[in-house]
C-alpha cells in the first residue's frame, strides 16, 4: 500500500510507533492495511483507533456478515476506494450476495431477502443521508437486534467513517491491478 504521507523506515520509527506496530501486527489484523499506514504517524491515535477497530470488526453482537454490510455502505457513502477493496471480498466470504454488493457500490438500493440485512442497510443509509434514524426504523432495528447491538452498529458506522476519511485524505492506495470501485473526482 502507498499513501501521500512520508513513508516510515526502520531507522526513523520511534519507540512508540514500534510498540503500536508490533501490537497491530500481532493482533487479529496482522498487517498495516488500510488506515494504519496513516495512523502510525500518530502512535496515540493509532493505539486507540486499533483497539476500537478490533472491537468494531471482531467483537460486536452483529455477525460479520452484517458488520461487513455496514462497512460497505460506509465505503460507498464516502467513496472510499481502499475501504471497499479491503471489505468487498470479506463481505462475499461471509455470505453477502454479489448482486446486493454491486447495487450498493453503484449507489442503488439493493433488494434484501433477509430482514437483518435490510435493517442494517436502512439504518446505515439513513445515517449517511439524513444524519438521523427515523423513529419507525429505530424501533424496528432495536426490536430486531436489541439496544446494545444497535449502539454497536452505530459505532461500526462511526469507526468506518473515520477509516474512510483517513484513507481518502491521505490517498491510501492498495496498488491493485483491479479497476477502482468508484470514479475519482479530484486529484
Amino acid at each position: 500500500m502507498k499513501s501521500r504521507l512520508t513513508p516510515l523506515n526502520e531507522e526513523q520509527i520511534s519507540s512508540e510507533q514500534r510498540q503500536i506496530l508490533d501490537a497491530i501486527l500481532q493482533g487479529p489484523r496482522g498487517n498495516l492495511d488500510g488506515p494504519f499506514l496513516a495512523w502510525i504517524h500518530s502512535p496515540a491515535l493509532a493505539d486507540h483507533a486499533q483497539q476500537l477497530g478490533a472491537f468494531c470488526r471482531y467483537k460486536t453482537r452483529l455477525p460479520l456478515r452484517l458488520s461487513e454490510l455496514a462497512i460497505l455502505v460506509t465505503a460507498q457513502a464516502w467513496q472510499s476506494q481502499a475501504e471497499w477493496q479491503i471489505h468487498e471480498p470479506i463481505a462475499l466470504e461471509n455470505g453477502l450476495d454479489p448482486i446486493q454488493i454491486e447495487a450498493i457500490r453503484c449507489g442503488d438500493t439493493p433488494v434484501f431477502s433477509r430482514e437483518d440485512e435490510q435493517l442494517v442497510y436502512q439504518v446505515a443509509r439513513a445515517m449517511y443521508q439524513s444524519k438521523r434514524v427515523p423513529d419507525v426504523l429505530y424501533h424496528a432495528a432495536v426490536d430486531h437486534f436489541g439496544e446494545p447491538a444497535m449502539v454497536e452498529l452505530i459505532g461500526i458506522l462511526g469507526y468506518y467513517s473515520l477509516v474512510a476519511m483517513t484513507l481518502n485524505a491521505f490517498q491510501v492506495d492498495r496498488e491493485s491491478d483491479k479497476p477502482l470501485p468508484f470514479e475519482e473526482n479530484c486529484s
